[in-house]
């Protein structure tokens, strides 16, 4: 999540995405803000087909870090795997970049996804068993997969983040001690290839588009949560909303037994999903933190405050596992 400052600033005018997509051929006065969250995603129509441009902060996402997102989307999309695809600019450029006086913002232009989202409350054991064999396939592709130019960054790189983001508040002392276990938790896991790759880590729901027709699959967005980890992680944040309730234990055999067709998950690693819970709870707790810390911000909108209050109960409610 970036830091509830540009976010304001962001939402309050969207002259900075009006600019960015004049490099993309588009219908006049058919942009619109879908969402502001790690980035912003805003809708618009070319020829009356929808499209979605993504903004990111560079304080946020680096251009290399979004050359390394796209060149993993693109080796899924070419072996078969569905997932959205980037539109080049009229510069024949697939990342346009514009300098403001706050910084510099990051533009990436997809298609829409084919499909409908589904949600916890009314999913079916075959279309967990799909979602599952969709991860299954992800990770298959990401075991051969190696990149050309710039990687995506790794587990280590949020252990760093999340030091940096704790010493910024004495207070977290907790917290601290808390990524120190998991550090070395993580450090004495094997990084063999069958374990260990180019995640997804956002593998939700909500950034997968069911498609019903003769081959049932799932197309896939949002890769900006890319990094190198162990597949394990992917597999319980993708099981977030389900995994601490025990009457989802049915749909969540059927998630494993669709991802187990065609990836080997053994049952010790089965056992370790508490532990990478801990780190995700970690991991976002981290985030919220640094997205708190947003200095000053003048003539704050009537949303601003109900999203900073929910923010601070979830990393109180976060914070107080570290204590266990």
């Amino acid at each position: 999540m970036m830091d509830l400052g540009n976010m304001v600033r962001g939402v309050a005018s969207n002259g900075f995405a009006q600019s960015l997509l004049q490099f993309w051929e588009h219908d006049e006065g058919t942009l619109e803000l879908r969402r502001a969250s790690s980035n912003f995603v805003y809708a618009f129509m070319r020829n009356q087909v929808q499209y979605f441009l993504r903004i990111s902060f560079e304080q946020h996402n680096s251009i290399e870090q979004i050359k390394a997102e796209l060149e993993f989307m693109h080796y899924l999309q070419t072996n078969g795997f569905p997932t959205v695809t980037p539109i080049q600019s009229n510069n024949q450029r697939l990342i346009e970049t514009l300098k403001t006086s706050e910084g510099t913002y990051i533009a990436v232009v997809f298609t829409a996804a084919n499909g409908i989202t589904l949600d916890e409350e009314t999913i079916t054991e075959e279309q967990m068993e799909e979602w599952g064999k969709s991860l299954a396939s992800l990770h298959c592709l990401s075991k051969t997969f190696n990149p050309l130019d710039e990687k995506r960054k790794s587990w280590l790189d949020t252990v760093q983040f999340m030091e940096s983001v704790f010493k910024k508040h004495p207070g977290e002392e907790l917290a601290l001690q808390e990524l120190r276990k998991m550090t070395n938790w993580l450090q004495s896991l094997s990084t063999d290839q069958d374990v260990f790759g180019l995640i997804h880590y956002d593998f939700q729901l909500d950034n997968l588009f069911f498609k019903r027709d003769k081959d049932p699959h799932f197309n896939v967005i949002d890769f900006d949560d890319a990094l190198y980890h162990w597949y394990a992680l992917d597999l319980v944040t993708a099981l977030d909303d389900f995994i601490d309730n025990p009457q989802s234990k049915w749909l969540i055999d059927s998630f494993l037994n669709g991802y187990r067709t065609k990836m080997d998950l053994d049952d010790d690693v089965v056992a370790q999903f508490p532990q990478f819970k801990r780190y995700a709870n970690l991991y976002k707790f981290a985030r919220i933190l640094n997205s708190l810390d947003y200095g000053e911000i003048n003539d704050t909108p009537p949303w601003f405050e109900e999203l900073k209050v929910k923010l601070v109960r979830v990393a109180d409610r976060l914070r107080n596992n570290f204590q266990q």
